[in-house]
């Protein structure tokens, strides 16, 4: 899935690029889903058993994902109030939303080596 996700991103950038257009926002959660099929096709044996490293992967991925999650609102919050950048709603929660996703399956396959 994680292949898939990647050559339909690929190509919504490679479609952008020939139109000489930016890419539309959904291009940013096909991103997202596609580490996302990476990082559970990598935890999925360690997911597989249902035991406390698994639960503390996840605890303290989760953990991580909060502030980092806080921080990206932050960030955008503060370049948007000072008109350092100007996009629209809709390409903000879909950064904010492939963001999230990245993150929080980022952080468990980290948080996995660590522990």
């Amino acid at each position: 899935m994680g292949i898939l996700f990647t050559l339909l991103g690929g190509f919504y950038v490679f479609v952008a690029m020939m139109a000489q257009d930016k890419p539309t926002s959904s291009v940013y959660i096909t991103g997202s889903m596609a580490v996302m099929s990476f990082c559970l096709s990598y935890l999925s044996p360690q997911f597989k058993q249902k035991d406390e490293r698994m639960k503390l992967i996840r605890q303290k991925g989760m953990f991580f994902s909060y502030f980092a999650i806080l921080s990206y609102y932050i960030i955008f919050s503060t370049l948007l109030q000072f008109e350092i950048i100007s996009i629209t709603a809709l390409e903000l929660v879909n950064i904010l939303i492939a963001l999230t996703i990245s993150t929080v399956f980022l952080s468990f396959v980290i948080v996995s080596k660590r522990y």
